[in-house]
């Protein structure tokens, strides 16, 4: 479960190491992101000329989260760190050209194909 103020690591190539969470969007008083969530965060550390720069505020998918995820099977998947994805909110488009990580193949039925294709591996 992710809230506002935690800390994300960047699964992707961006430029950006380290994400805090600022809003969880997805309606009124909505607290927890899980996987597939897009939550507003800004970048807290960033690699020197790179796309994105530290104190921006960007988009992102949930990829990762400690919190255990349960599918509809009844297997719970869990995750060593909270990551997440730098999107472009309206097309859900990632704005790196590299995923790392493995990455749930739930996030193929929620609309994220591109991020899926880059990814190394799907769990």
């Amino acid at each position: 479960m992710v809230q506002p103020r935690s800390f994300l690591q960047s699964a992707d190539n961006s430029g950006a190491k380290k994400l805090m969470v600022i809003r969880v969007l997805g309606g009124y008083k909505k607290r927890y992101a899980r996987i597939g969530d897009i939550v507003t965060c800004s970048v807290k550390e960033a690699l020197p000329r790179s796309s994105v720069k530290k104190g921006e505020v960007v988009h992102c998918v949930i990829v990762r989260t400690r919190k255990e995820f349960m599918r509809k099977t009844g297997i719970g998947i869990r995750f060593n760190e909270n990551a997440g994805v730098i999107i472009d909110k309206k097309s859900k488009e990632p704005k790196a050209t590299r995923i790392f990580g493995p990455i749930p193949r739930e996030l193929r039925d929620w609309g994220y194909k591109k991020i899926i294709s880059l990814a190394p591996e799907v769990l």
